[in-house]
C-alpha cells in the first residue's frame, strides 16, 4: 500500500492496525490472510470523502464526516467498524443526510471480513459476487483469488458506474456487470464461489445452477424475524445445496425482495382479543435457536417489541405484505398481569405461529442455534435439526 499518512501524522497502516486488532477480539477476524487484505486493499480508497456513517456496535462513529473538515475524525471513522452509506432511496434521497431508506453502502469490516472467511475463496476461483456496491469487496476478491476469475453484478448503474471508477483507481479489475444478481450471470459460470451481499428471503436457484458441486455459496439469509443469518450452503448438484449458520447478519435485501417493516394495527374493530399467559418478552428476546424455529414454523413473520421500562409489547407483522395491509398482532404485558392480553387480525394468527413454533422449540429440548442447518432445493428452504436426514421444516418457494 505504501505509507499514507492523515493530517494528525497518524499512519493508515496504524489505523488499520488498530482496526484488524479489534476485530480479532471480537472474533470477527481468525484468519491472517484476511489481516494482509485489510492493509492490502485499504478501505479509504473505497470510501467517499464526505459520508454518512453508521455505527455497527456502541461507541462506533456515527454520522457525517469529511475528510476536508475533520481529517483525524474521517480517517478515524473509515477505520472503525462501521457502515458508510453510499445511497439513499434508490438515488433519489440525499446519502448525506442519514436519512431515507438506506439502498447502497461499504458494509463494515465487522461482517465483510467474516462472510469472506466462509467463503475461502482460493487463487484463481471462479467467484460471481452478487452486489458490488463501492467495489471493496469486489477488490478482496480479486486480492484473493485473483480478478480474472472475479464476476461482481451491481443492480444500480450510479452505484455500478461509480465502483468501476474506483475499482481502476485502486489497481483492480474483476468483470463488472450491471443488471439483476438474482439471475446470476450462467455466461461466466460455473462458479466455485459465490459470495451475496445483499439480504435474501427466497433463495434462487439459478445461483445454485450456475456453482459446481461442491461449491460454496454465502449469503444473509433473512427468513423470519428481524435480524438476518449467516449462511454458508455448499452445492451438492444443479438444484440442491446443503449448509449452516454461522451468526446473525441484517443486511440491505435485494431490492425485489424488499420486504415491510412497519406494524399497522389497521381494522383494529374487527381484531380478534385473546389472552395468553406466555409473556410476550419471552418470544421478543428468545434464543436464536428458537429465531431459526420461528422461521420455519412462522415464515416471514416480522415483529417490533416496545417498552417503557415496565410496560411491554411485542408487535406482529408480515414481511411480505408490503402494503402493510394484511395479519398483524400484537401481545401486551402490562406490570402485575397474570394473564397477557393478544389482538390478531387478518388470515394469519401471527400469535398463535410465533407462541407455537417456540413452543415446538422448547418441546425438542431448546436445541441451540449452532445445531440447525438447512438445505435448498426447488421446493424450497428446509431447516433441519443436527443434520439434513433428521427432522426438518419446509419454508416452501413463494
Amino acid at each position: 500500500m505504501g505509507t499514507v499518512t492523515t493530517t494528525d501524522g497518524q499512519a493508515a497502516e496504524n489505523l488499520i492496525a488498530r482496526l484488524t486488532g479489534q476485530l480479532r477480539e471480537q472474533g470477527a477476524l481468525t484468519e491472517p490472510q484476511w489481516a494482509t487484505a485489510l492493509r492490502e486493499v485499504p478501505r479509504h480508497l473505497f470510501i467517499p470523502e464526505t459520508a454518512w456513517f453508521t455505527a455497527n456496535h456502541a461507541g462506533a462513529p456515527k454520522g457525517r464526516f469529511a475528510l476536508h473538515d475533520d481529517p483525524a475524525a474521517w480517517w478515524s471513522a473509515v477505520y472503525s467498524d462501521t457502515s458508510v452509506i453510499l445511497q439513499t432511496d434508490d438515488g433519489e434521497g440525499d446519502p448525506l443526510s442519514g436519512k431515507g431508506t438506506f439502498s447502497s453502502s461499504v458494509s463494515a469490516p465487522g461482517i465483510v471480513i467474516p462472510f469472506l472467511q466462509l467463503l475461502t475463496p482460493r487463487k484463481g476461483d471462479r467467484i460471481l459476487e452478487i452486489g458490488t456496491g463501492s467495489g471493496w469487496t469486489a477488490a478482496l476478491l480479486s486480492w484473493a483469488a485473483g480478478h480474472d476469475g472475479i464476476t461482481s453484478i451491481e443492480v444500480d448503474a450510479q452505484v455500478a458506474a461509480q465502483a468501476a471508477a474506483t475499482l481502476q483507481k485502486a489497481g483492480y479489475a474483476p468483470n463488472l456487470i450491471v443488471g439483476d444478481g438474482v439471475k446470476g450471470c450462467l455466461e461466466r459460470a460455473p462458479y466455485d464461489r459465490v459470495h451475496v451481499t445483499a439480504g435474501v428471503a427466497h433463495i434462487p436457484m439459478a445461483w445454485i445452477e450456475q456453482t459446481r458441486p461442491g461449491g460454496t455459496i454465502v449469503m444473509p439469509w433473512h427468513g423470519s424475524g428481524r435480524i438476518g443469518h449467516q449462511l454458508r450452503l455448499t452445492v451438492l448438484n444443479n438444484t440442491t445445496a446443503v449448509g449452516r449458520f454461522h451468526g446473525t447478519a441484517s443486511f440491505m435485501m435485494l431490492r425485489e425482495q424488499r420486504y415491510n417493516a412497519r406494524w399497522s394495527s389497521h381494522c383494529y374493530e374487527e381484531a380478534d382479543v385473546s389472552t395468553t399467559e406466555l409473556h410476550p418478552r419471552t418470544l421478543g428476546e428468545a434464543d436464536l435457536g428458537a429465531q431459526l424455529m420461528f422461521a420455519a414454523l412462522a415464515p416471514r413473520v416480522g415483529w417490533h417489541d416496545v417498552s417503557d421500562g415496565t410496560a411491554y409489547s411485542l408487535l406482529m407483522y408480515e414481511l411480505d405484505d408490503q402494503e402493510a395491509t394484511g395479519s398483524w398482532a400484537a401481545c401486551d404485558f402490562e406490570p402485575g398481569a397474570v394473564e397477557f392480553q393478544v389482538t390478531q387480525y387478518g388470515k394469519r394468527r401471527l400469535w398463535d405461529e410465533l407462541s407455537s413454533a417456540y413452543l415446538q422449540w422448547v418441546s425438542l429440548g431448546c436445541p441451540s442455534y449452532n445445531r440447525f442447518g438447512a438445505t435448498v432445493d426447488r421446493s424450497g428452504v428446509h431447516l433441519w435439526l443436527d443434520h439434513p436426514g433428521a427432522s426438518s421444516w419446509t419454508m416452501p418457494v413463494l
